[in-house]
């Protein structure tokens, strides 16, 4: 970007010290593209450079002030330009004064608390990044480099299985099973639907992973549902004692950990989705809310730390009351 017919005299670059050997994760970007960044969790330190490099080696660059900036903020789409900051820490590299060379300036944040995964949904943006900026008259030199951060969380102590009973009085009654109510990213749900009375002509029965975005509060609340996942588990009519077992993985899904009320901002809350079509291609359906978490692939030493934090984080915030009593698929049943 130019002013006044001259350029940006210097080239800014923010350089981590273990870039080498730090794993890097894909993420979505806003315009729905996968990028990889470098993988960051709670507690961990983050030290690098900040490199400048003047373009011109025989001109001078004055300057207010150099720093470097660890930020985490949350934007909501409908209200951009108002970033909401839950982290952020300043490190000043450079006082007021002159560069006459290239240089490099050390940084480091010293076990940094990351208490949120990094998101990007329908209507938020969770992320973290370092913003380097030196300080100048007419308008600042700045570098952002942004990382990812995941959430890890140990197995839930309690994860009792998910048993209802369900259906519409006298045409149907079926009673569904999933074994566990709380699942790590790549887990299997596994369970089975059993049929106690069938008098509807069922044509096809499916089971939808539903994911449900909860943005701002009061009167300027939005919900956006994405289905993630459609699995057939039925084509065809069952009858009256017939047990169809669930094998769903998980894996293969763009799935992101259960986040509950994250900073007073949004939620992302995800639902299985039974749904039934009979011969009429009437819609029978029942959903139960299901937690997600992530699993660390491998324990490291230096992960316990945050690892024990996280754990304590999940078991505190995710954590599903009593199963929800029985209720009806549907309140209209026509023979």
């Amino acid at each position: 970007m130019s002013f006044f017919g001259f350029g940006q005299s210097v080239e800014v670059e923010i350089l981590l010290n273990d870039a080498e050997s730090r794993k890097r994760a894909e993420h979505k970007t806003e315009d729905g593209k996968k990028e990889k960044y470098f993988l960051f969790y709670d507690g961990e330190t983050v030290s690098g450079k900040v490199s400048l490099a003047l373009k011109n080696p025989n001109k001078r660059l004055e300057h207010q002030g150099i720093k470097i900036e660890f930020i985490g903020q949350i934007e909501l789409y409908y209200d951009r330009g108002n970033h909401h900051e839950f982290v952020s820490l300043v490190k000043d590299l450079a006082r007021p004064g002159e560069i006459t060379q290239s240089q490099a300036f050390d940084f480091e944040f010293t076990h940094v608390e990351k208490p949120y995964e990094s998101y990007t949904g329908q209507n938020v943006k969770l992320r973290y990044f370092l913003r380097a900026t030196i300080s100048r008259r007419l308008n600042d030199v700045v570098k952002e480099m942004d990382i990812v951060v995941h959430t890890l969380s140990t197995y839930p102590e309690l994860n009792s299985s998910i048993k209802m009973e369900v259906g519409i009085e006298d045409c149907l009654h079926i009673e569904f099973e999933y074994n566990k109510s709380k699942y790590h990213l790549k887990d299997v749900i596994v369970g089975k639907i059993y049929f106690l009375l069938v008098r509807i002509k069922i044509k096809h029965m499916e089971i939808d992973i539903i994911k449900r975005e909860t943005t701002g509060t009061g009167p300027n609340v939005y919900h956006e549902n994405d289905t993630i996942a459609k699995y057939e588990i039925m084509d065809g009519a069952p009858v009256r004692g017939e047990s169809i077992p669930i094998r769903l993985f998980l894996a293969g899904y763009e799935l992101t950990p259960t986040m509950r009320d994250i900073n007073k901002k949004f939620s992302v809350r995800y639902y299985l989705n039974l749904v039934l079509i009979d011969e009429e291609e009437r819609r029978y359906f029942k959903q139960q809310e299901v937690v997600l978490w992530r699993k660390g692939d491998i324990v490291r030493k230096s992960m316990s730390h945050q690892a024990a934090i996280a754990s304590q984080r999940f078991e505190g915030t995710t954590s599903l009351g009593e199963v929800r009593t029985p209720s009806q698929l549907s309140d209209n049943c026509r023979q």
